[in-house]
């Protein structure tokens, strides 16, 4: 190991952090360190220390205080590897319930409690994430769901929500290292600033043709310069069967991607002898304007803040046994909690 856990507070004080540091989130190793850990874990690890009692052997379970899709377990269990501990969890893009255990750890308190907080914010804010993931796809059905959310949240943050959102059931994400994390290739076209830039739509349509991977969809913004729907048969009619789509984005100073604009838009397509072509949306999506819009005709959608904003599923760690026998805090049962679901990970 080429650092140092806390162990007591001693080793607080003598923290030091990085004055040339970048961004202020914390590395891989002062998370495992126990830099992001609340300073109580670090007390009770000395007093256990100094009270010779920190070999006890207890069990801990984490239990979700919502219902919702687990997410964050891989993350979890990576703090653990190195520990002496037996570990059981649910496995991730599982339905949980409410109070449902998702994980339970045997071993020594004071070697894995450091990192109860690194622990629970994983599994709470990742498992708040893909549930809202889940929610936006089962809105959209059959088609497809990305998610956009990375530019809502700290550069550090993001790929582990688009990890989490692809866990909860979406079919793409456009963060380069969410997507990558979560075992695929990023998805997206390109932003209005290269319109802008360019100065026009069509030539930006034609250059993405002709530069762009052939397995990349040639799906084009239409709402940069011109009204939607006449910037939509532009296009099609430059590209013709290249052309797999056209993108809605309009700006919220317009009033955004209107039920009536996608009518129109597909009607005045369909009238053209467009019919192959689909429509994208994105800008602020939730899980009711996506099924609106999939009545309409919409052919796939981008959400983002929706997803990226997402609150947490509150995990809570509670020890059930000290030495082997059952205890609890007032108000919750002693003695392991029965969850069949549970298998054995390390």
């Amino acid at each position: 190991m080429k650092f140092k856990e806390f162990s007591n507070l001693n080793d607080v004080k003598d923290f030091k952090t990085d004055d040339n540091r970048k961004l202020f989130s914390a590395t891989h190793q002062e998370i495992e360190r126990g830099a992001t850990t609340d300073i109580y874990f670090i007390k009770t690890r000395e007093i256990l220390n100094k009270l010779n009692q920190a070999e006890t052997q207890v069990v801990a379970e984490i239990f979700a205080n919502n219902a919702g899709v687990l997410a964050g377990i891989d993350e979890a269990l990576n703090l653990l590897q190195k520990k002496d501990v037996k570990v059981w969890a649910l496995e991730e893009g599982m339905n949980i319930e409410k109070k449902e255990v998702v994980m339970r750890i045997e071993g020594a308190y004071s070697d894995f409690g450091i990192f109860e907080t690194a622990m629970l914010g994983t599994l709470s804010s990742s498992s708040g994430w893909a549930t809202a993931a889940k929610e936006c796809k089962e809105a959209a059905g059959d088609k497809p769901m990305l998610c956009f959310g990375a530019r809502h949240l700290h550069p550090a943050v993001a790929p582990v929500m688009e990890r989490a959102a692809l866990v909860g059931g979406a079919d793409g994400a456009s963060c380069i290292l969410g997507a990558k994390l979560g075992e695929t290739e990023p998805s997206g076209t390109v932003p209005h600033a290269l319109i802008l830039t360019v100065g026009d739509t069509l030539e930006v349509a034609q250059a993405y043709h002709e530069f762009m991977p052939e397995d990349a969809p040639r799906i084009i913004l239409v709402d940069t310069f011109q009204d939607e729907a006449v910037e939509a048969l532009r296009v099609a009619e430059k590209l013709k069967s290249n052309l797999d789509g056209i993108r809605l984005d309009t700006a919220s100073e317009r009033g955004g991607v209107t039920t009536g604009l996608v009518k129109e838009v597909r009607a005045r397509l369909d009238q053209a002898g467009h019919n192959d072509i689909n429509i994208f949306i994105s800008g602020g999506l939730n899980p009711s304007r996506i099924k609106e819009l999939v009545e309409l005709g919409a052919d796939g959608f981008g959400v983002g803040s929706y997803i990226s904003g997402a609150k947490g599923i509150n995990m809570t760690m509670d020890l059930k046994e000290i030495a082997g026998k059952p205890i609890a805090k007032r108000g919750r049962i002693p003695g392991q909690t029965d969850n069949p679901k549970l298998k054995r990970v390390l």
